[in-house]
């Protein structure tokens, strides 16, 4: 049974299609994933059938009777609320009922016997709805998921608006599976989330009885989730009934295929255009050269397959600093409180070091520490001589006007235009992505253009707080090379193990210095 249905759907931004004659179909029970490069038109898809987002042409149509809870890169939550009012949103039907039932047991006082019996009816209706829909365990039920991703370590009775984006992300994820919808839409789930938690939306995903749609680069997660794919590529939807390996296998095949095809049909047409050009002159072979032109002429031209340029990263590297890059003694983290127990830190000129741990417990905080960005709650940081630090933020702001070129070239003022098209056509940026907003690029062309602005600089330590996230596979390959390949240091935090095991020096678990209970 299909419960979604998309037809012929295009639409695009100006002069630049994104889909064209688009369909795809959810069938009951599927776990599709919606994968592709970035910038290809997956947030677009997803706005499209969430209804945010009018296609210019073709349909789409949701079977009646199913709820869909979308989880997007840029949803909000209500200031001044503590992040158990958000989550408690989730059951605000329910809420609603009680309320209604409530106002019938005060008016059942005054209320004729006719209307008594009426209320009485409704009261039982209410009640059993509520009951069958475990309404007075919700506490328990809120406290059982919000701890499997990790809020309870923040503190459900913190202020939404005090909480960093990735904790922002994750009280919207909670709350969307608290909602328990027939569909869920997740555009990038994993991003703000570490190994544990990530473990545990794994296994409530792949117990999920109902259908979702999910967009991630996260190969192994994706693995253990899907059991369908479908591919945005040049405007195109293509189907596959496979993990991700199995449809790269598919996928390379299918591109071989096409290749062939072209190849084969230029050679056709370079032998029909041969003999038409020698042929067409002659009274005896004029006919014979007439027919193929007409053949020509009625030839669906196969179109070559448009190659997405693939980023090529570089960090340049500064002069050699000091041996000690940073030495912290009784270094404790924290704003209002303290977040750790006292520890002492020494990084090295030419340590690769990867920082992990479970979220809330101040892996960025110690990023802008060790920086100086941010004071310690306790203890000294001492940095060495001749640094030149590269720092990557893992958020960036959602309301930025300046266009990809603008953001490059206030930061680099000396640069020529060409050098600055360049520089980001590098990045596997296309000229549309350049004159385009900050703030209408996808996650993952906006952390191209950040990555970009570290580049050009003359760096010695290199300091990365989550770099992958939003990244497509082929950015992400390309990072881990050019991180590989650079001689200067390290320091990286990142939840994705794939992606630094190989080639870090140390790792540093925040969870051996936290004074909270993990």
């Amino acid at each position: 049974m299909s419960v979604l249905n998309v037809e012929n759907v295009t639409h695009g931004f100006g002069a630049r299609k994104i889909l064209e004659d688009a369909s795809f179909r959810l069938l009951k029970g599927e776990h599709v994933g919606l994968i592709g490069a970035n910038g290809e038109g997956k947030s677009t898809f997803l706005n499209i059938i969430t209804g945010q987002l009018m296609p210019d042409e073709g349909k789409v149509e949701w079977s009646s009777r199913v709820s869909v809870g979308y989880l997007d890169q840029h949803a909000t939550l209500t200031k001044g609320k503590t992040i158990r009012d958000a989550l408690r949103e989730a059951f605000q039907g329910m809420f609603d009922m009680e309320k209604e039932m409530l106002a019938m047991y005060d008016k059942m006082g005054e209320a004729a016997p006719d209307e008594l019996d009426k209320m009485m009816e409704q009261v039982g209706e209410i009640q059993d709805i509520l009951e069958n829909s475990s309404f007075y365990t919700i506490d328990s039920k809120i406290e059982e998921v919000a701890n499997g991703l990790g809020l309870g370590d923040i503190g459900l009775d913190r202020d939404v608006t005090e909480l960093s984006g990735g904790q922002r992300s994750k009280v919207l994820l909670t709350k969307l599976l608290l909602q328990n919808p027939t569909i869920l839409i997740l555009d990038e789930p994993t991003n703000y989330l570490d190994v544990e938690h990530i473990e545990w939306l794994t296994r409530f995903l792949k117990n999920y009885e109902n259908s979702f749609i999910l967009v991630s680069h996260d190969i192994p997660f994706l693995n253990e989730v899907i059991n369908v794919i479908y591919h945005v590529e040049n405007t195109k939807l293509t189907r596959y009934t496979a993990d991700y390996e199995k449809f790269q296998e598919m996928y390379n095949i299918k591109k071989e295929q096409e290749a062939r095809a072209y190849d084969r049909q230029q050679q056709e047409i370079e032998k029909m255009e041969d003999f038409i050009a020698r042929n067409k002159a002659r009274v005896a072979t004029r006919g014979m050269a007439n027919s193929r032109q007409k053949r020509l002429d009625k030839m669906e031209i196969i179109e070559k397959t448009r190659e997405k340029p693939k980023p090529t990263f570089g960090f340049r590297e500064a002069r050699t600093p000091s041996r000690f890059v940073v030495e912290a003694k009784g270094l404790v983290l924290g704003y209002d409180e303290a977040l750790t127990r006292p520890v002492d830190i020494t990084l090295e000129r030419g340590q690769k070091v990867a920082i992990r741990g479970v979220n809330g417990l101040g892996k960025s905080t110690l990023l802008k520490t060790l920086l100086g960005i941010l004071p310690s709650f306790a203890g000294s940081v001492e940095l060495g001589d001749y640094l030149e630090p590269g720092y990557f933020e893992q958020e960036s702001s959602r309301d930025n006007s300046n266009t990809a070129m603008e953001e490059l070239w206030n930061e680099y003022p000396g640069m020529t235009n060409y050098e600055v098209r360049a520089a980001l056509a590098r990045c596997g940026l296309t000229n549309e992505h350049i004159t385009s907003q900050m703030m209408v690029l996808s996650g993952g062309e906006n952390a191209k253009v950040r990555l970009c602005k570290l580049m050009q600089k003359e760096i010695n330590w290199l300091v990365l707080d989550e770099p992958t996230n939003h990244l497509d596979v082929d950015a992400k390959e390309e990072l881990k090379r050019a991180i590989k390949e650079y001689k200067g240091t390290v320091l990286l935090v990142s939840h994705e193990p794939d992606f630094y095991e190989d080639w870090v020096t140390d790792i540093w678990n925040v969870e051996e210095w936290t004074t909270k209970i993990v």
